[in-house]
């Protein structure tokens, strides 16, 4: 089977497991595993901020960032189908108390002028205040669409202007960095807070961070305790991040590659396809996705009439020349 559904399904390389066999560690919720240390200090020097926290999701990595700059009683504004709202089983309110309110993009992009008009300043006992504008970079349900860099300097822009911090959702900043070579540090630039994550295009088998300020991780570690997300010799996982890191960045053009040829194949224009994931909009989805398993294709549906296939370090060239000529029959 070639299974196309995400990009977490990845196993770690031999290379990863004897990385992980032989890193040093130490208890981290003391603050004690050398290993996490390095990987916590590395990934923040790489987007230009001055901390990071290892944690075991995504999810918990953007509740943590968007908890630090948003308070409860107050707003994120986000647009609609991006994960902080549609994809983690609304924790961000049942663990903070915030709300959301949303602008609507095809392509999951910066809309200045429509973020502008939903803003809300601080008027009193009367509206919520907006505290905090959260964006993806690559937008998972638009298809992996990559932010441009000059949409996102101008939201920075905005955003200081009326006091509001930024929240990036970075899980797969490593996929936007390689398409468009955008350095690190540049999108570090226009975040206060951010998330990245390492289980997904680089193919370690757990694990996130959350990035920003030293005090924003001093207080996102005490959260992190409280929601139970404290681990102790987590070295060993981190050193799978590390490795990932030396190894699995560049090789990220592979997987762009191969999302274009399953999307000529699939009827999708491949100019549309900016990173490694391709959605494929048929009305008839559910009975695609069962054809496909039917000869040998494993994919999944994002929607009642949308399907989603992803690219990642389990999928060879071969294995994506195979999945579109059987997807392209169907």
């Amino acid at each position: 089977m070639i299974d196309l559904r995400s990009d977490t399904l990845t196993r770690p390389t031999d290379e990863m497991r004897a990385a992980m066999a032989r890193a040093e560690v130490g208890d981290d919720v003391y603050g004690e595993d050398p290993t996490v240390a390095a990987l916590e200090e590395r990934v923040a020097g790489m987007f230009g901020h001055e901390a990071a926290l290892f944690t075991p999701t995504g999810s918990m990595a953007n509740v943590l960032a968007v908890r630090s700059v948003v308070n409860a009683g107050q707003e994120v504004l986000c647009e609609a189908s991006a994960h902080i709202a549609r994809a983690e089983l609304g924790a961000h309110g049942a663990y903070t108390g915030l709300t959301m309110r949303t602008w609507i993009h095809p392509r999951g992009q910066v809309d200045l002028p429509t973020i502008q008009t939903i803003f809300a300043p601080d008027m009193g006992p009367f509206f919520v205040p907006t505290a905090a504008i959260s964006v993806e970079n690559t937008h998972n349900f638009a298809g992996g669409a990559v932010l441009p860099l000059a949409d996102l300097r101008d939201l920075r822009e905005y955003a200081t202007g009326v006091g509001v911090r930024v929240h990036m959702d970075g899980a797969r900043i490593w996929n936007a960095h390689v398409a468009t070579g955008t350095p690190f540090e540049e999108y570090g630039a226009v975040a206060d807070v951010m998330s990245v994550c390492l289980s997904k295009g680089l193919g370690a088998p757990v694990g996130s961070l959350m990035i920003g300020s030293r005090d924003a991780i001093a207080e996102a570690r005490v959260w992190r305790k409280r929601m139970g997300g404290g681990m102790r010799q987590v070295g060993i996982l981190a050193a799978a991040g590390l490795h990932a890191l030396d190894h699995h960045v560049a090789r990220l053009a592979d997987d762009h590659a191969h999302a274009k040829l399953l999307a000529e194949a699939c009827g999708v224009d491949p100019a549309t396809v900016d990173t490694n994931i391709v959605v494929v909009h048929r009305s008839d989805a559910a009975d695609f996705v069962a054809r496909a398993r039917d000869e040998g294709v494993v994919i999944s549906t994002v929607g009642p009439t949308a399907v989603r296939l992803v690219t990642h370090l389990d999928v060879t060239r071969e294995d994506a020349e195979k999945a579109a000529a059987v997807l392209g029959a169907l």
